[in-house]
């Protein structure tokens, strides 16, 4: 199976650190978050990736390479504007080929066991939620048994892991679009599953919660 991390943030909320340096490029204990997952990836068994990037977007293909120092291939799908998180699928798609794939946000951290995804999949998504963190009290979706829907008494948020279907992608067309209401029309028709991780994950979307990253780590050192 292939993974796709993506990579095409501005990540306005972290200013000024990424005035001039692309956020999956921000360091966590010196080593660049983007680093972490790939590390973590290839540990997995994912040795073909692909990076989305737009924003310093030279600066990750230049930091990273083909991916070979990690043992791994790395492709690139180079946006010249960023196209949101469902826009941005859609254009590497050719590079991911007909199969499922992995996708991971750049800009989380987590402890997740990517192996776990390694695997075939009957629907058109599977997607890791976990407990609502303070800056997304309400949730995106909740949990019945194993399928994801809309709404419900519980709602977790979506971790930014998750197995897509190129199917997922079917009726799109080449523009910016966000990958949530792709997500919430599937799960209407019963075909996105997902699993509750318990697991430590942050969202590094602004200084304080890099900080927080650092902390734990400091804790519970990788």
């Amino acid at each position: 199976m292939k993974a796709m991390i993506l990579a095409a943030g501005k990540g306005k909320r972290m200013r000024p650190l990424t005035l001039t340096t692309p956020k999956p490029l921000i360091p966590v204990q010196g080593i660049p978050l983007i680093e972490h997952h790939i590390k973590a990836l290839s540990k997995a068994g994912f040795s073909q990736l692909v990076i989305n990037h737009a924003w310093l977007g030279q600066q990750i293909e230049d930091f990273l390479g083909d991916g070979s120092q990690y043992g791994v291939s790395i492709k690139y799908s180079r946006e010249s504007s960023p196209l949101e998180t469902g826009g941005g699928i859609l254009k590497a798609l050719p590079l991911l080929g007909e199969q499922p794939f992995l996708v991971v946000n750049s800009d989380i951290f987590c402890d997740y066991p990517f192996a776990h995804l390694n695997h075939s999949m009957d629907h058109l998504a599977h997607l890791i939620l976990v407990n609502n963190p303070p800056h997304v009290a309400q949730g995106d979706f909740g949990l019945k048994k194993d399928l994801v829907i809309n709404n419900a008494c519980q709602q977790f948020t979506f971790a930014g892991i998750s197995i897509l279907h190129p199917k997922l992608f079917a009726n799109c067309t080449e523009q910016a679009f966000k990958l949530a209401p792709l997500l919430r029309e599937a799960a209407n028709q019963q075909l996105v599953t997902g699993e509750l991780f318990g697991g430590y994950w942050q969202d590094v979307g602004t200084i304080e919660r890099l900080q927080a990253v650092e902390q734990y780590l400091k804790n519970h050192p990788i």
